[in-house]
């Protein structure tokens, strides 16, 4: 998935985007039922992109209870939670056809992707089956 498809998502789902100069990679957070996702604007495009889908696996998997009136995901620890929402970031980025049909040389030559992040996308496949 790219951008567009982020973006496109996003709308759907009806999640605010606002890309700014931030502290912190990125974070989801709702208000009163409203849903928002901030990326800091100053990070690289592929890391950019990574936090983009990382913050949207917070809304889709770990939607705040009814109640809540305000809910920050992921600031300033790991744990569980965080580690889904990397999951999520990375299946969306690298799909499952490309595990299968790639090599890892081909998928870091051919998309520009990191080693590591191919690798994790590999484990994931090999270990989960996703």
């Amino acid at each position: 998935m790219n951008e567009d498809d982020f973006h496109r998502i996003c709308r759907r789902l009806r999640v605010s985007v606002t890309e700014m100069p931030l502290r912190t990679n990125g974070f989801y957070y709702s208000v009163r039922g409203r849903h928002f996702i901030a990326i800091d604007s100053r990070l690289p495009p592929l890391k950019r992109l990574f936090v983009m889908f990382h913050e949207l696996g917070h809304f889709l998997l770990h939607l705040p209870d009814s109640g809540t009136t305000a809910n920050f995901h992921g600031v300033g620890h790991r744990d569980r939670k965080e580690r889904e929402a990397d999951i999520f970031a990375v299946c969306a980025l690298i799909p499952r056809d490309w595990i299968v049909g790639r090599t890892a040389d081909e998928l870091v030559s051919d998309e520009g992707l990191p080693p590591d992040l191919v690798a994790e996308r590999a484990e994931l496949f090999r270990v989960r089956g996703i």
